[in-house]
């Protein structure tokens, strides 16, 4: 396969318009911190929700369900489709909490909510922790994706495609700060969705497929087909369906799907013009992210099973790809190269504008940890606005040659997003209960970090050498979060709560209320300090009533697509309808929610 004069048109008109973009916004990004990093708090909720939908859209995104599908069929994407409960909570609980905050980062929610030096600390820390190392590691994943992609495409080297696909992506993300970031969003989502629309309808029609009957007929795709696992199967049933439900969905923290929300989604709330808009931006990224994105994918990824049923049939196809590298996640880019002139060279672009869009995201989210939380905190207070989105700069171009060094010495994607699972485990619960539960303190948060991390580091380097006796996947998540949440709340009872100063101070500014706050609010009124508002109810339970129905609304329109792509027409006709039902329900209740 080669890109023609037409494909590459598009390719470089793409990179063209995306650096205009960053170049015409420069000015306005670099006046201040608040505008680099947070575009002045003023974005509309369309702008926001586009932009965290265009981020975790990802070159590696596509990569990972295609991997999933290939090996678990449909019901596998269970292990991220759970992730939408953590998503609604987010929407209707802890949205306009975070936009209550008024921080910069969700980092410095740490001495709005804790005192003393271990909530400084414990800001600081976490400032490396997850805007380097754990940001790093999940940009390497998503330039492993282009490396593929680039191999298999375009015949590129590692290195050559890292250094092109970087070098544009760190130029617009370093002038444009975040309201570049926002605006390249938009029109890289728009690209990305036509690309993988198209390779949909094209890989449909190939004539090892032979058009969708056949393809949902196919002996080596009908096993696949199944919206939930086979409950015949109790070991699939357990680490597809019921572990992310269960355990899964509250108790991992991962990069997009934070419990309680964080990272860029956080960042995107706190940039928000108003409550409502960090609200609505935050329900249209769930809707868009699990009902509207993945099905394109499936389709592909079914496809492939026919025309490279296995790996040694993608190791033939390309043989000037590293060896090492081909695994199942490569079979989307594979599919690819089928795709003729002009919608290849969007496509190509589609990929691009995916790796740009999260990469760019995360050097930015990424940066804004290093600067606010790391320089500004410990370094350099005085630092003035110019000096820190200069520090922003040149941190947003560390972190990506950073993100590339490490994208070499991985091999493929779910090896990456098992083990971001295994190090976030048992931590998502205190992530929920800290804005809740005035006993929580920073010692709470270290002891999390430091023993999941641990507990990661033995299960996935140290155990497998001791000659013990292997651990399944769930084994190892139920043990990382059972001994990771029982050692924080021991940790948490052992230790004082934070000073009550700053107890009420972040109660007066934030207002979570619940019964987690009433031997604070108690003992402020005793003291003629009044912290609560007076007659206003505590809305969280209308919040959870709307995460319900919100759900339900998504997962309906999910599963009713599958089953219209079927041609099931019951199910799928029972699933519109439920999915009609749950929108109007939702619309009603989300209505007595109280926000500004």
């Amino acid at each position: 396969m080669v890109l023609n004069a037409v494909d590459w048109g598009f390719v470089v008109s793409f990179f063209i318009i995306s650096l205009a973009i960053g170049l015409a916004v420069s000015k306005r990004a670099g006046a201040s911190s608040s505008e680099f990093f947070l575009s002045g708090r003023k974005m509309p909720w369309w702008l926001l929700g586009v932009s965290m939908v265009a981020t975790t859209f990802s070159s590696d995104t596509p990569n990972l369900v295609t991997d999933i599908v290939r090996q678990n069929g449909v019901a596998g994407n269970w292990v991220w489709w759970a992730f939408l409960l953590t998503g609604m909570l987010t929407v209707f609980v802890y949205a306009k909490l975070w936009r209550r905050s008024r921080v910069l980062t969700d980092l410095e929610f740490y001495e709005l909510r804790y005192s003393g030096k271990a909530a400084a600390f414990l800001r600081g820390f976490r400032a490396i922790y997850l805007g380097v190392f754990f940001n790093v590691l999940i940009m390497a994943t998503v330039s492993l994706a282009i490396i593929k992609i680039g191999g298999v495409m375009l015949h590129l080297p590692p290195v050559e495609t890292l250094l092109i696909a970087s070098l544009v992506t760190v130029v617009y993300s370093t002038l444009g700060g975040l309201r570049g970031v926002l605006l390249t969003d938009f029109f890289q989502f728009a690209i990305a969705m036509i690309g993988a629309i198209g390779a949909a309808v094209v890989a449909v029609r190939l004539p090892q497929v032979g058009g969708l009957n056949a393809l949902l007929s196919n002996e080596a795709v009908v096993s696949k087909l199944s919206l939930v696992p086979d409950f015949s199967n109790s070991q699939a049933v357990l680490i597809i369906l019921v572990l992310p439900l269960a355990v899964q969905w509250w108790s991992v923290w991962y990069p997009g799907a934070e419990p309680g929300g964080g990272g860029y989604i956080a960042q995107r709330m706190l940039s928000a013009k108003s409550e409502k808009h960090a609200i609505g931006a935050t329900l249209f990224f769930n809707a868009a992210h699990y009902a509207l994105r993945p099905w394109p994918w499936i389709i592909v990824a079914l496809c492939s099973l026919l025309v490279f049923p296995d790996l040694e049939s993608l190791r033939a196809a390309f043989p000037l790809v590293n060896s090492s590298v081909v695994r199942h996640d490569m079979a989307y880019p594979a599919m690819l190269t089928f795709l003729p002139h002009g919608l290849l060279g969007i496509a190509v672009a589609s990929l691009i504008a995916a790796f740009m869009s999260t990469i760019s995201t995360h050097l930015n989210w990424g940066s804004s940890y290093v600067v606010n939380d790391f320089y500004k905190r410990f370094i350099n207070p005085k630092a003035d606005e110019k000096n820190q989105v200069l520090i922003g700069r040149l941190s947003t171009v560390v972190l990506m040659v950073l993100a590339c060094l490490v994208a070499l010495l991985l091999s493929n994607a779910l090896q990456a997003f098992n083990i971001l699972l295994q190090v976030g485990a048992g931590t998502g619960l205190l992530f929920i209960l800290r804005w809740f539960w005035w006993r929580i303190n920073p010692f709470s948060e270290l002891t999390a970090m430091i023993v999941s991390f641990l507990i990661a580091v033995y299960l996935q380097l140290i155990h497998p050498k001791t000659g013990l006796p292997g651990l399944s996947t769930p084994i190892q998540l139920c043990v990382g979060v059972g001994i990771t949440t029982i050692c924080w709340i021991s940790v948490t009872m052992l230790t004082k709560p934070s000073d009550t100063k700053i107890l009420r101070s972040f109660y007066r500014l934030v207002k979570p209320g619940g019964p987690g706050w009433k031997r604070v609010i108690e003992q402020a009124a005793k003291d003629n300090d009044s912290i609560e508002t007076p007659g206003a109810p505590w809305d969280v339970p209308m919040g959870l009533l709307c995460m319900v129905f919100g759900c339900s609304t998504v997962y309906s329109a999910l599963f009713a697509t599958g089953y219209w792509i079927y041609g099931n027409t019951i199910p799928a006709v029972i699933l519109t309808a439920t999915g009609f039902i749950s929108t109007v329900f939702l619309v009603k209740y989300w209505g007595k929610l109280r926000t500004n």
